[in-house]
């Protein structure tokens, strides 16, 4: 498995090579013939410079060296088919192949430093968004749990979205949320919403009172038109739960052979950051069952037509395999039916095991 992987990246690095050094060949060869075969009046040297500027967009400053030098050794050949070694164009010619080239290596060479650093930048940026979003435990004692996080901006990580799960005394603990906004101004508000969870959720008995303290931290920051949908959940291993729901779209319970239902029971009350005191709504979590949460870009997503994606006909993808390998099922699907991803989007699927006969619950 191993020297396959070699080979492939070897085979890779190869065609990649064949790429960077082809085109600008490529180009040179073609602007040759052409000077060749044109009258000897019509003399197009000048455009064999062309070469050693397409592969500073390519390659490396020494590969770009390499084609400047071809190009400039094309110039002087040249004289060969329009008789003009030796003359003062022929030198003026020769000349600007040499500057040229010079300047397509300094090209190449600010390229390569300006990936370098958006490389650099990049890690940087990846290791800081890994850390806001952490990855969910496989199984938290009778709760086996799966997350995804798909962003819709192309070059980041995560964006408004946000997930968390707490593995605490008085159960397991999730948040999820959608800040309202995108950027960077988004990340800031869902890493506060983020970090007064992970110390709410051990510190309070209640689960109203964490979305209490959740909110009393987004107002402390956010500004006057900045909120946070969010839906705390609180899975205990007796069977039973709890979920808080501020301005969030509701959880749906999945069981097999059966339609899902929404645990939406409690009225919901305005998002973080408005001041609302929500209240705690519990409903029962039969062993086998599944509950996805989720934010809005699953079910605001749209195909080419215009409509939306049609979530209750898929759930009962969620309920067969592993909770990953439905979830990965789930995104497969959407993908396939919208014509993009217009919204971040974050999903949590938990599953309560099935009792073993004669044993307790965890």
């Amino acid at each position: 498995m191993l020297g396959r992987r070699r080979k492939d990246g070897e085979g890779r690095g190869l065609r990649a090579l064949w790429l960077e050094l082809g085109i600008p060949l490529g180009v040179l060869l073609a602007a040759v013939v052409a000077d060749s075969l044109l009258p000897r009046d019509i003399i197009i040297t000048a455009v064999f410079a062309i070469a050693p500027f397409v592969a500073s967009a390519l390659t490396s400053p020494a590969r770009t060296a390499a084609i400047g030098a071809l190009s400039v050794v094309a110039v002087g050949v040249s004289a060969l088919w329009n008789h003009d070694v030796g003359t003062a164009e022929w030198w003026i010619r020769l000349l600007g192949g040499v500057l040229f080239a010079v300047i397509a290596v300094l090209v190449a060479r600010m390229r390569v430093r300006r990936e370098q650093a958006l490389q650099h930048m990049t890690v940087v940026a990846e290791t800081a968004q890994r850390a806001l979003l952490r990855g969910v435990p496989a199984r938290v004692g009778s709760v086996g749990l799966a997350a995804r996080y798909v962003s819709a901006t192309e070059a980041a990580l995560v964006g408004g979205d946000l997930y968390e799960v707490a593995d605490t005394p008085y159960g397991v603990r999730v948040v999820i949320g959608d800040v309202r906004g995108k950027g960077l101004d988004a990340v800031h508000l869902a890493s506060t919403v983020l970090a007064a969870f992970r110390r709410a959720a051990f510190v309070n008995r209640v689960l109203a009172g964490v979305t209490r303290d959740l909110d009393d931290a987004v107002s402390a920051v956010c500004g006057d038109e900045d909120f946070v949908t969010a839906l705390v959940a609180e899975f205990r291993h007796d069977g039973t739960g709890a979920v808080v729901n501020c301005g969030h779209l509701p959880p749906l319970l999945l069981r097999s052979g059966r339609r899902p239902s929404r645990l939406d029971g409690a009225e919901p009350t305005p998002p973080l950051g408005l001041g609302g005191r929500p209240a705690e709504e519990p409903f029962d979590w039969p062993g086998g069952s599944r509950i996805l949460l989720y934010t809005d870009g699953l079910v605001e997503a749209r195909n080419r037509q215009g409509a939306f994606f049609p979530l209750d006909d898929h759930v009962a993808e969620l309920c067969t395999g592993t909770v990953d390998e439905a979830l990965d099922r789930l995104l497969g699907l959407l993908r396939a039916f919208s014509a993009g991803q217009g919204d971040d989007l974050a999903l949590v699927l938990a599953e309560r095991s099935r009792p073993v006969p004669g044993a307790e619950d965890q």
